[in-house]
């Protein structure tokens, strides 16, 4: 997702300096031999994230927000879904809860994080929806946004970026499952470099992340 990320670390610099949000941009590079795995990534990137920062935006990396009266600010009465169905330009079903989500650090720890069951792409923020409701949490959304599905800028071509969504084994079923035991408390994972670059004068943290499977507990971890 390089290019991407050159359009996107300087972009939101920019976005939020004009906001006044105080902000660290941490870029989540899985580089093992698994299959993508987005919400171990975010586990991983609340637990590098430092005691400097008092809540997290987890943020697609193809998703620029357009309009200026979108918050950003802290999120103190609960998770607050910056790119919600009424203005994400793809998905508009109403627990829709991905694309750009804001919580407190409390608040994520209060829902263990993510589930580390979901490799290849897709239904992991739906599962994290539960896990917000089951910790007694309400999500937040935009008011009085009038630009629609032009709020945001989708950076992505299906034809240029495929995605893994095949279904292995048993994921068919587990997929739909809330997962009661884990999350953040057994992330596993190791750190092969972390960077601080800066992109056209834009400064972000770049992390690359060999994560750990057991294929005893998630065999669709890999193709083979």
């Amino acid at each position: 997702r390089f290019e991407e990320l050159l359009a996107f670390v300087p972009y939101m610099h920019r976005f939020l300096s004009k906001k006044r949000i105080r902000h660290r941009i941490f870029v989540l590079n899985q580089v093992d031999h698994f299959r993508f795995n987005r919400a171990s990534l975010i586990n991983v990137g609340f637990l590098e994230s430092g005691n400097d920062t008092d809540y997290i935006a987890m943020h697609d990396v193809d998703l620029l927000p357009l309009n200026e009266q979108l918050d950003y600010s802290f999120p103190e009465a609960g998770p607050f879904h910056v790119a919600s169905p009424e203005l994400h330009p793809l998905y508009h079903y109403k627990t829709y809860v991905g694309g750009i989500l804001l919580l407190t650090k409390q608040h994520y720890e209060m829902c263990n994080g993510m589930s580390n069951r979901f490799w290849g792409w897709g239904r992991e923020d739906d599962e994290f929806y539960r896990r917000i409701k089951g910790a007694g949490l309400q999500v937040r959304r935009p008011s009085g946004i009038t630009t629609g599905y032009e709020t945001f800028q989708h950076l992505h071509d299906p034809a240029w970026r495929k995605r893994d969504q095949k279904r292995i084994a048993a994921q068919k079923q587990e997929q739909f499952k809330v997962d009661r035991d884990g999350g953040l408390n057994n992330v596993r994972y190791r750190i092969e470099s972390r960077t601080d670059l800066s992109v056209a004068g834009a400064p972000c943290t770049v992390l690359n992340i060999l994560l750990d499977c057991d294929t005893s507990e998630t065999p669709w971890c890999t193709f083979g």
